[in-house]
């Protein structure tokens, strides 16, 4: 880390003593995306919630925002042991600090799954290219571990 960016050590605080409860991960072919949304118009209204439309609308290339929201929907699925179908994916919602971190907030069924887990908080990390995009989230333990 270069020595000019500064720690949040706030944050980082609030990370000490938690646990790991679950991971998902997905990888997602941007192209591929890009494909779906241009033979069923209906996809990006069924799968995102209004807030990731416009904000993937908003950018130069929102095949690519779109795919990532896609990939941390998978990816939490995949966490809650659930996979596609165990949850309605905009129950599963990619949101963006004024920071530009991404965190999720999740509804309905979803956050059922997280809280029968003992589900408390979500890590998300996501990355893209102009070819794929990547998504790693974990599922925190609420409160500190003693």
């Amino acid at each position: 880390m270069s020595p000019d960016v500064p720690i949040d050590t706030e944050a980082l605080e609030g990370l000490k003593g938690r646990f790991v409860v679950a991971v998902g991960t997905d990888l997602v072919d941007i192209d591929r995306i890009r494909d779906v949304i241009a033979r069923r118009p209906t996809f990006v209204d069924r799968v995102f919630t209004p807030n990731e439309k416009a904000y993937c609308v908003a950018r130069n290339d929102p095949a690519e925002r779109f795919a990532a929201r896609f990939g941390a929907k998978e990816a939490v699925l995949k966490a809650l042991g659930v996979g596609l179908g165990g949850a309605d994916f905009a129950d599963i919602e990619v949101v963006r600090l004024d920071s530009g971190k991404p965190e999720l907030q999740l509804r309905g069924r979803a956050a059922a799954l997280a809280d029968e887990l003992g589900i408390g908080s979500w890590l998300i990390t996501i990355s893209h290219s102009t070819h794929v995009a990547h998504v790693f989230v974990a599922g925190l333990a609420p409160g500190e571990v003693h």
